[in-house]
């Protein structure tokens, strides 16, 4: 599964699901968004039974960004039912995102 891109009527749709919403805020001038960007596809396909894994480009949507609170570039919000439970500023690896989604997320039985 990929990382869908989302518009703002989209996203308010998205966060109407049951399911936990990992949303990465990014710009195509940022290198750091670029980088970082394999190791969120990975997420999309590690987790996306659990989560829907989703981008939304700032320079396409800035009132959302910035009504989200959004200040840096790439910057990660985890939603559950319809709110924001955690962002993650800047991650630097695969294993830091993974760190925060387990912080994050509820915990399944028997894992």
């Amino acid at each position: 599964m990929k990382a869908m891109e989302l518009n703002q009527s989209q996203f308010q749709a998205q966060l109407q699901q049951d399911k936990p919403l990992l949303v990465e805020f990014w710009a195509p001038w940022c290198g750091y968004c670029r980088r970082i960007g394999p190791a969120y596809e990975q997420v999309a396909q590690q987790y996306g039974q659990d989560l829907e894994v989703c981008k939304i480009n700032i320079d396409d949507e800035p009132a959302l960004a910035d009504r989200e609170g959004i200040e840096v570039v790439p910057t990660l919000v985890l939603y559950q039912q319809g709110k924001a439970a955690g962002d993650l500023v800047a991650p630097t690896s695969k294993a830091a995102i993974d760190a925060f989604l387990q912080d994050h997320l509820p915990k399944k039985e028997g894992k």
